[in-house]
């Protein structure tokens, strides 16, 4: 059940990202009525882009879990990790690093990974 699960999510991550990006995002993008914010708009639609894909992110981190139970707590840290450290890459690279969000999503994975047992 939890392998069905997981492959669930899976799936359900790379549609929402994939449709999501072509039906969503990238008309919102295109639009010239945007906020602009800290000097145009190229702000608001990096927001827009990391914040629709960082919800994949979450959704394959669970999978991860999913598919590899049962999980111990040193996997749930580095699968916590991982999703945070590609949370905070795609904030900084698509906001030029102007969402502050990147250095809170970085520190949550460091204090992730130092919070993993010694083996």
């Amino acid at each position: 059940m939890l392998t069905v699960a997981g492959c669930l999510l899976v799936l359900c991550a790379l549609v929402h990202s994939v449709l999501g990006e072509h039906y969503i995002v990238r008309p919102l993008c295109r639009r010239d009525n945007l906020p602009r914010l800290l000097g145009g708009d190229s702000f608001t639609k990096g927001t827009l882009r990391f914040a629709w894909h960082i919800t994949s992110f979450a959704w394959l981190g669970f999978a991860a879990l999913l598919l590899l139970w049962p999980v111990t707590a040193a996997e749930i840290l580095y699968s916590i990790s991982l999703v945070f450290i590609l949370s905070g890459v795609f904030s900084a690279y698509y906001t030029k690093g102007k969402h502050l969000s990147w250095l809170v999503f970085f520190a949550v994975a460091l204090l992730c990974i130092a919070a993993v047992p010694a083996s």
